[in-house]
């Protein structure tokens, strides 16, 4: 996969009547092997979240309740803006994306990650990311 965030379409399976399930498959439709699942809730709808980028790891975000907008950012400037609204509509943010979150009340936001969590995969201050040179 190239390196540009971009929206993964994944099948619902079921009926209105029964109830519907989406179903993510690490090398089929998740890019990557998934070696960390997690999920935010509960999170006011005037606080921006995010705030940094990732030096490795990659992720499929998906808003399995409310709507979650993702205002990103790359290394050359290329901004972009996606909204998750639907279960079965995954965001995937490759490495090296700089991100801000903002959450619909009551936004439950789930995260497939390629990696275990490392604090030193982040850059959290953005002069610093914006000043990095991918090898």
């Amino acid at each position: 996969m190239n390196n540009i965030p971009k929206y993964i379409n994944f099948s619902k399976i079921g009926s209105s009547q029964l109830g519907f399930i989406t179903v993510a498959e690490a090398q089929k439709n998740v890019p990557f092997d998934i070696k960390r699942v997690y999920w935010t809730y509960y999170t006011p709808q005037d606080v921006i979240r995010g705030g940094h980028a990732h030096k490795e790891l990659q992720q499929v975000i998906f808003a399995v309740s409310g709507t979650i907008e993702f205002y990103t950012e790359d290394l050359k400037g290329n901004k972009n803006n996606f909204i998750l609204d639907s279960p079965e509509k995954g965001l995937y943010i490759p490495r090296l994306i700089w991100r801000n979150i903002q959450f619909s009340h009551n936004a439950v936001l789930l995260c497939l990650a390629s990696e275990l969590y490392d604090e030193n995969d982040y850059f959290r201050d953005y002069n610093e990311f914006k000043t990095y040179k991918d090898d």
